[in-house]
């Protein structure tokens, strides 16, 4: 009985209810749920629109089970109050969900890229990051972004390399949710690429501040005398700024003011905490930890377990897929196994 072949008389009746619903209430400039566009065409979920079987398959993966031992900010925290990187997606998407439904967009699109948005992000973070594309590029000339490898991990990766199979949509918005990437196609993409850093940057001043790297009065008054004192009342501040200048325009964007302070608030975080001296000190020790593991795969592929990767991956995806796909512990576990001699082991 395949019940996406041939659906109940319910369960077609509800199916029929939510295009009605989604067509009535949704802003003409919302994407639609329907029709599915993916790579693998395949039958729909009479319960689900394919959106939602996105955001499934997204909480179901193994990808994002990871998260939750990945490093937003800080490394092995003291503590059990800091972000991962699954809280950080989480964040994410709630607030993007928020702006979805004021502006009449798709909250489920906006939802599953929020989800999958952070998927191909390595161990430690951005500092992680910096290494693997360092890496990358002086073993085989390419480079490493956490974006374009999330979509690698829904479409290559994920299901013993058969990927989830994902709408065009969602792995759009997953891929250029970043700065640095191109725009997304969607109003939904563009929701979550804006919201990402609304997240990080208030949350994980709120973890500095824990965390004691900086202090209160260490904050730049500029951008907290337009959007508030608090984490919470600048995410708010920015949220509605969001709906109503991205309502005015037609788009996703910021007003003037706040998008500004954002900016100078951001680039205030770069120079005093994500690039600052506690990050530093950091940053040499989770170089050696990956370039370790790194020159020790590259030098010879047969060490990676479980076949090495993807078929018909280049050697430096097949480098990449493995050390990307660690968690913190993880990483630091092989590292000791690779580097520490057994009767020094605790």
């Amino acid at each position: 009985m395949d019940p996406h072949a041939a659906p109940g008389p319910a369960t077609q009746a509800y199916r029929d209810r939510r295009m009605a619903l989604e067509e009535a209430s949704l802003s003409p400039l919302a994407a639609r749920s329907w029709p599915a566009q993916r790579q693998h065409p395949e039958q729909d979920c009479g319960l689900r629109s394919p959106l939602q079987r996105d955001r499934d398959r997204i909480v179901h993966s193994k990808a994002f089970r990871r998260l939750k031992h990945k490093t937003q900010v800080f490394v092995a925290p003291e503590g059990d109050h800091y972000r991962t990187r699954l809280t950080h997606t989480i964040e994410v998407t709630q607030i993007g969900r928020t702006v979805a439904r004021a502006l009449r967009l798709n909250e489920d699109l906006t939802e599953a890229i929020g989800l999958g948005h952070d998927l191909g992000h390595p161990p430690f973070g951005h500092i992680g990051e910096g290494v693997l594309d360092a890496c990358m590029s002086e073993h085989y000339g390419g480079g490493f972004r956490h974006y374009d490898h999330s979509l690698r991990v829904v479409d290559v990766l994920e299901r013993d390399g058969a990927g989830l199979n994902l709408t065009d949509d969602v792995r759009d918005g997953i891929a250029h949710h970043s700065g640095r990437a191109a725009l997304p196609l969607t109003l939904e993409g563009r929701i979550v690429r804006i919201v990402d850093r609304v997240a990080y940057i208030n949350h994980d001043i709120d973890d500095a501040l824990r965390a004691g790297v900086i202090a209160e009065s260490d904050l730049p008054r500029g951008p907290l005398n337009v959007l508030g004192n608090t984490g919470s009342a600048r995410i708010d501040a920015l949220v509605h700024d969001l709906v109503e200048a991205s309502d005015d325009a037609g788009d996703i964007v910021q007003g003037a003011e706040a998008g500004a302070a954002m900016d100078e608030l951001r680039t205030w975080m770069f120079d005093n905490v994500y690039l600052g001296p506690a990050a530093r000190a950091e940053h040499a020790r989770i170089e050696r930890v990956i370039r370790t593991l790194f020159d020790h795969y590259a030098a010879d592929l047969e060490r990676l377990p479980d076949g090495g990767g993807a078929a018909v991956a280049s050697p430096g995806e097949r480098v990449t897929d493995y050390l990307a796909g660690m968690t913190d512990r993880y990483c630091i576990r092989a590292f000791e196994q690779l580097t520490v001699p057994e009767s020094f082991a605790a």
